[in-house]
């Protein structure tokens, strides 16, 4: 194992123009290289592994399968830390009312379509889908994820899709959107965030930054 290196996988899906940056930003001077493969070698190379995800579940499983990097993304889930990006979230989950593809199966549970025809938010305007834009985050349980970040932080979201873990257990993040859902999740050395950490300014940061150096 190549010390001290993460790696962000580049299946050809993932926002990682954003992602890469932030990652290289905290690593630097911090002990830990940063690197953005398509190569499984260096994937299982890497101490630890940043899985990014934007678009279509589906078309996102398609072309990690497609890509060849599938079996190491699943090594690494299985032997060290790895976080989950937006769809890289919802693709740790069994399955998706947004195709008929299979996830990963790491996090037990379902991604589930927002439902909110006819509500309307607090201010009368009604519910749009996708969910665009800054929103509150309620750490569901501890997890050493989450340090120094404040409880209901802020947060940059884009999606119409969030999970549904089947055991609330693996439910680390809450936010409300019509509807509470769960924003993040983890198992053992997992975490992920529907939530686009890139985007979501020092705090935001603040996750990559204890990314790097989270000891499952």
């Amino acid at each position: 194992m190549t010390p001290r290196t993460v790696a962000v996988v580049d299946y050809g899906m993932g926002n990682l123009r954003s992602v890469s940056q932030a990652v290289l930003h905290v690593a630097r001077d911090s002990g830990v290289s940063a690197i953005v493969t398509s190569r499984p070698e260096e994937v299982r190379a890497a101490e630890r592994v940043v899985l990014p995800g934007q678009g279509a579940m589906p078309d996102c499983m398609r072309e990690l399968r497609d890509s060849g990097l599938l079996e190491s993304v699943l090594e690494a889930a299985a032997t060290k830390p790895l976080f989950g990006v937006c769809v890289g979230m919802q693709m740790l989950l069994d399955s998706s009312e947004e195709g008929p593809t299979a996830g990963l199966g790491l996090v037990p549970g379902e991604v589930v379509k927002f439902q909110l025809a006819g509500q309307h938010q607090p201010d009368g305007s009604r519910y749009k889908v996708p969910q665009m834009g800054w929103n509150r985050v309620r750490q569901a349980r501890q997890h050493a994820m989450w340090a120094g970040i404040p409880e209901d932080s802020w947060f940059y979201f884009v999606h119409s899709f969030y999970a549904r873990p089947s055991d609330a257990h693996h439910s680390v993040g809450e936010s409300e959107y019509g509807v509470r859902f769960t924003c993040a999740v983890a198992r053992d050395n997992i975490f992920a965030t529907q939530f686009h950490p890139e985007k979501s300014a020092d705090q935001g940061l603040s996750l990559y930054r204890n990314f790097l150096h989270w000891t499952p």
